[in-house]
């Protein structure tokens, strides 16, 4: 905001004895009593940058040779000139065009020349007026002009005055914002008293665009210049308050700058007395880190850049700590750093035998994959995936295998993961960036050929934050890992030469293309033989070890650790066998730190003191006393069970009922059973008319537990057979197989935990189909002791095993 105050309120004339006065600001000619006469022809004079109001004096600078010599011609015939706006004021040579319509009469007062060289006149508005037309326009443009005349307004009308207040308080404000209006002016416009004379004065020396002053200027009378003027005032000192808010803000952040500054300065400048800054000192510390590494070019070249982006970093901004952790990560990570193998196989055998008890077919395969190792000399081969019920020692084995090979051993847990940026990092734009846990746990390693193991790969999730089983998919891709790439860490790492070995329970919710990249290798639940061998090898020793105790403090006989496996455990592997043994130690253990006595053999009676009473009763076979009730085989990720289905027949439409929490495969296996009844109803000697007559159900107990799957359909088929035939069921048979409706017994999965569960059960005879043969021939005879086969092709087969011909 600027006013026009382009000459001081009085000149000093070098030439003369005194001082001229030429007041800026004068009372306004009373236009209505003392009108102006015209001449024909009236000179032009355009004006730039202002517009001149009738009553008000304005100095204005002329500086075209064709103004300059108008004027002192006029000046010196004391005739007036008419003053008009320039449109466009980067016109030099202004034609009618160029011109508004709209100008004032103007008495030129004075003509100065400056001490510059410059010229500025001294003009008094006298009235508004109209161009009628251009008569001339050399030696400078003339004009006929008419009067405009304004009509007379009451000057004591309550909202003119209002008007005028207002002007004047906005004026106030503006020069209270702005700090550059003239004390002089403040003065007058405070005092003056005049609506007219204020209204015109403001609007000429406010500092608004000429294109708004001359619509002030073009306003049919003073009222109306005046809202006018009040509307432009009020955008004014909007504009006046946002760049005093803007000036502000700046001036104090300029401020808060200044002052970070220097106190940082005040601190380098003591850091330096005390020996250097800590920043510099910790830097040189990478830097002398950096020179002991052995790395690839474009990794060294990242570095250096990285480092020098640090040392300009200020220490206290937020992304300094980011870049300080991607430095320290660089310079962590094992870049090209390699263990070397022992492929001693004879040596490896030793350490899975004394580590793990069974499992004899598994440490097989893994024995086979470190015989091609040491063979090919490479590590592109399949991932190793370790299948099993909870607790049989997948995560162990790959222990086991690092301690083989000498290798460096890390796990990575995969339960519950749903953030793809676990496995590719976090991007360095984000505050608090880490790299992904692929990279950090390789770190953590010390060695780029570890022993990984990525644990329950078969439970991450999926969430908002992406798919990490799809990220996994470059890790265990042995075309892919040697070129790995970290989003946090922005460069390529080799993870070619890592073994990875995942684990799961189960792998139906495992990704199709990551199972695709992996080899399974089943391991199965142990037999109640290898879980005495396994306790009394490894479990108890270890808890005797963990409790400080020793074999002199507590002894297990065999028969108590079997009464345990079978009474106070129900699993697959050792885990919970593992928990009740620390259990039993604890209560010893209270005893010996009281200085109680007690019998150091375990007992059976202990047991019931200790361990309350058994929380399993062995699954055994019921018998064959009731008809319709057969005993199935299922697998759970536990491990194998027995599974009895029961069959019942009662007077009515024909419905059947099935009930026991079945799955709609379980539940269509049922239907497949009966309708194939129905069909061969002749054969079995039933009447057709039976079906609509009699209700069926068909129940599985322990109906909390949820079952589904077709390896029951021929367990189920044995069941109606039974209830509607009313003949009973061979005693200590089991049997599972999927069923068709013609008929045909399928093979299904899981054969060798069913196999453990009829063992614990008592069952001595299992029937299956012709095709699971083959995976009985795989399994290891100790497994198959004690128990005899039936291999079926068909129901028919099935019914002539498992029924007597004895009926109730």
């Amino acid at each position: 905001m600027t006013f026009q105050q382009d000459i001081p309120l009085y000149l000093h004339q070098e030439d003369a004895d005194s001082i001229e006065i030429f007041p800026l600001m004068s009372e306004p000619v009373s236009f209505g009593k003392d009108p102006f006469v015209f001449p024909a022809d009236m000179a032009i004079l355009p004006v730039r940058s202002h517009v001149i109001f009738p009553g008000i004096v304005s100095p204005v600078p002329v500086g075209r040779d064709k103004s300059l010599r108008m004027i002192r011609e006029m000046y010196k015939s004391n005739t007036p000139v008419v003053a008009l706006t320039q449109q466009n004021q980067s016109v030099n040579d202004p034609q009618p065009q160029d011109l508004y319509s709209i100008g004032t009469v103007s008495e030129i007062v004075k003509i100065l020349e400056m001490p510059d060289g410059s010229t500025s006149i001294i003009l008094q508005g006298r009235v508004k007026c109209s161009i009628d037309t251009y008569t001339a326009t050399e030696p400078w443009l003339k004009a006929t002009v008419h009067q405009v005349d304004e009509p007379e307004l009451n000057m004591e009308e309550t909202e003119f005055s209002a008007i005028a207040s207002s002007i004047k308080d906005l004026f106030l404000k503006i020069s209270e914002l702005s700090g550059n209006v003239h004390p002089e002016m403040i003065f007058m416009i405070r005092n003056s008293e005049h609506p007219s004379f204020l209204i015109n004065f403001v609007s000429s020396n406010v500092g608004l665009k000429i294109a708004d002053k001359q619509r002030l200027l073009e306003s049919k009378d003073l009222k109306h210049r005046g809202i006018l003027l009040m509307k432009l005032l009020q955008r004014e000192i909007q504009f006046l308050e946002l760049r005093q808010d803007i000036q502000s803000k700046v001036r104090y952040e300029m401020n808060q700058q200044q002052r970070e500054y220097m106190l940082q300065q005040q601190i380098k400048t003591i850091q330096d007395e005390l020996g250097g800054s800590p920043t510099d000192q910790e830097i040189n510390e990478l830097q002398k880190r950096a020179k002991k590494k052995q790395w690839k070019p474009e990794v060294k070249e990242t570095f250096l850049k990285e480092l020098e982006k640090l040392r300009r970093q200020n220490p206290a901004a937020a992304d300094y700590s980011v870049q300080l952790n991607y430095i320290h990560t660089l310079l962590d990570l094992p870049w090209d750093q390699y263990t070397k193998d022992n492929f001693d196989l004879t040596r490896a055998r030793k350490i899975l035998d004394k580590d793990h008890t069974g499992l004899i077919e598994v440490k097989d395969r893994i024995l086979e994959y470190l015989a091609v190792l040491k063979l090919k000399g490479d590590m592109k081969s399949p991932i190793i995936c370790l299948v099993g019920p909870p607790g049989v020692g997948k995560t162990s084995l790959g222990k086991s295998v690092a301690k083989a090979l000498d290798r460096k051993y890390v796990r990575m847990s995969l339960g519950g993961l749903h953030d793809e940026a676990e496995i590719r990092g976090h991007r360095k734009t984000y505050i608090g960036a880490m790299p992904g846990q692929v990279i950090q746990h390789i770190k953590k390693a010390g060695s780029s050929n570890p022993v990984f193991v990525l644990d329950e790969v078969d439970k991450m999730g999926q969430g908002i934050n992406g798919d990490p089983s799809s990220a996994l998919l470059e890790v265990l891709d042995p075309e892919q890992n040697n070129t790995f790439h970290d989003n946090f860490l922005e460069l390529e790492y080799d993870l070619s030469r890592v073994l990875f070995i995942a684990t799961a329970n189960s792998l139906e919710t495992v990704h199709p293309a990551l199972l695709d990249r992996m080899e399974i290798i089943r391991v199965s639940g142990y037999v109640i033989e290898e879980k005495l061998e396994i306790a009394k090898r490894h479990l108890i020793p270890n808890q005797l070890k963990e409790h400080g105790m020793s074999k002199s403090n507590l002894s297990f006989s065999s028969k108590t650790i079997e009464y345990i496996i079978q009474n106070y455990t129900r699993e697959s592997g050792v885990r919970q066998l593992d928990k009740t043994i620390a259990r039993i130690l604890r209560a010893t253990a209270k005893k010996v730190a009281l200085g109680e006595s007690y019998d150091k053999k375990l007992q059976m009676s202990d047991l019931q003191v200790i361990l309350g009473s058994p929380k399993f009763s062995p699954q055994k076979y019921t018998g064959n006393d009731f008809i319709g009730v057969v005993t199935g085989l299922a697998w759970t990720s536990a491990g194998g069970e027995i599974l009895s289905i029961e069959t019942s027949t009662s007077r009515g439409k024909g419905t059947l009922t099935l009930t026991g929490n079945l799955g709609d495969v379980m539940k269509e296996s049922a239907i497949i059973a009966l309708e194939y009844i129905k069909s061969h109803a002749s054969e079995f000697e039933l009447d057709p008319s039976f079906f609509e007559q009699w209700n069926i159900h068909i129940h599985v107990p322990e109906g909390a537990i949820p079952k589904d799957g077709p390896s029951a359909g021929i367990t189920m088929a044995t069941s109606l057979t039974s209830a509607l035939t009313r003949r009973k069921v061979r005693k200590g048979i089991a049997m599972s197989g999927e069923i068709t409706l013609t008929g045909r017994v399928l093979p299904v999965g899981g054969i060798k935990e069913k196999i453990l569960a009829a063992k614990r059960a008592g069952i001595t005879e299992i029937i299956l189909s012709e095709e699971n043969r083959q995976d009985i021939e795989e399994i290891n005879a100790l497994y198959l002791k004690g128990v005899s086969f039936i291999y079926v092709k068909e129901i028919k087969e099935v019914l002539h095993h498992a029924l007597t011909a004895e009926t109730v």
